[in-house]
């Protein structure tokens, strides 16, 4: 998926399936915490309004919705965290087994976010 993309147009889109099929409406999404960019989705599927996280990539957004290249059982069947929470690394790597996508590399440095803008590293 693009990742230039604002991840609050994503927020009420449909979502479907590899056969086109529809399994819900975006409900969050969730940013990679390294780099910022969106990286899962949470739809709410079904008649118990329960939440399945789907992986942004290799997603592709259309004008009709978030195409998740995935069964919908396997979409139905993905862990369960809640919504309105961080991900840990933990619940992360089980999506990532239960779609059986590769991990991503890690960043080659992660930002220092504490340090304050103008800063020397030197200092």
């Amino acid at each position: 998926m693009q990742t230039d993309i604002d991840p609050r147009s994503l927020i009420g889109r449909k979502a479907f399936d590899r056969n086109g099929h529809k399994i819900g409406t975006v409900d969050e999404v969730y940013l990679d915490d390294a780099t910022g960019v969106p990286e899962w989705a949470a739809v709410r599927t079904g008649l118990f309004s329960r939440d399945a996280f789907v992986p942004l990539e290799p997603s592709e957004l259309a004008d009709d919705g978030l195409h998740v290249p995935f069964e919908r059982s396997l979409i139905k069947d993905a862990p369960d965290f809640g919504v309105g929470r961080h991900l840990s690394p933990e619940q992360e790597l089980q999506l990532y087994r239960h779609y059986e996508l590769t991990l991503p590399p890690p960043p080659d440095r992660i930002p220092d976010f504490g340090r304050l803008a103008g800063q020397d590293d030197a200092a």
